[in-house]
C-alpha cells in the first residue's frame, strides 16, 4: 500500500466509477478489477461508497470528488488505526435509527446521522445507503458542516452524542447568525 500516493490513486478510482456509471454499466461489484478491489480492502473503502458517489455525481454533481475524497480519507484514517486495517463484520441496521424527521434541539436529521456517521467510520453501512447522500447533504448545508468534519467529530466523541450534538448545535446557530 502507498501511503503517500492515496489522493492520486483514489482520483483514478473515482474518474473509473463515474466513467462505469456514465456509460451505463450498473451494479458496484462489476465496477472494479481484483488489483483495484484489493486496493479498496487495503484502505478500508467499498466499491459501494464509489458507486454511490458515481450516481450521485451524474445526477446532480454532488457530492464530487473533493468531498468524497475527505470522507474517505477520514474512513481510511478510522480503519488504518482505530480498527488496525481489520474491517468490520457487522452491518448497521438503519431501522434501528432514529427516524428522519426526528430532531434534537431542534435540528432535524442530527439523531439520525450520528449512527450513520458511526456505521461510515467503521465500514458497517449497509449497501442501501451512502453517507453524504441528498439527506445527508441537506443537513450539512444547513448547518455549515463538511462531512469529514462530521466523521471526525464523530470519531472524537465516540460514544458521546451529547458532546457531537452540542458541536453541532453551537455550529448551527453560528451559520444562522453568519446568514
Amino acid at each position: 500500500m502507498r501511503h503517500y500516493t492515496f489522493p492520486q490513486s483514489f482520483h483514478a478510482l473515482y474518474q473509473h466509477a463515474v466513467q462505469r456509471f456514465s456509460a451505463g454499466q450498473r451494479g458496484a461489484e462489476t465496477f472494479f478489477d481484483a488489483g483495484q478491489t484489493a486496493w479498496l480492502a487495503a484502505n478500508g473503502l467499498s466499491a459501494q461508497a464509489f458507486y454511490d458517489y458515481a450516481e450521485d455525481q451524474l445526477a446532480g454533481g454532488e457530492p464530487g470528488y473533493e468531498q468524497a475524497l475527505q470522507i474517505e480519507t477520514v474512513r481510511r484514517d478510522y480503519f488504518l488505526n482505530a480498527q488496525q486495517g481489520q474491517p468490520s463484520t457487522h452491518v448497521a441496521d438503519p431501522d434501528t435509527w432514529p427516524g428522519k424527521s426526528e430532531a434534537v434541539n431542534g435540528i432535524e436529521w442530527l439523531p439520525r446521522i450520528i449512527p450513520k456517521a458511526r456505521a461510515k467510520l467503521r465500514g458497517e453501512l449497509p449497501a442501501s445507503l451512502m453517507f453524504g447522500c441528498g439527506g445527508d447533504r441537506r443537513f450539512f448545508k444547513a448547518h455549515d458542516i463538511l462531512p469529514a468534519e462530521l466523521l471526525s467529530l464523530v470519531w472524537r466523541h465516540e460514544g458521546d452524542d451529547t458532546a457531537v450534538i452540542a458541536w453541532v448545535t453551537a455550529r448551527s446557530a453560528a451559520s444562522r447568525s453568519n446568514s
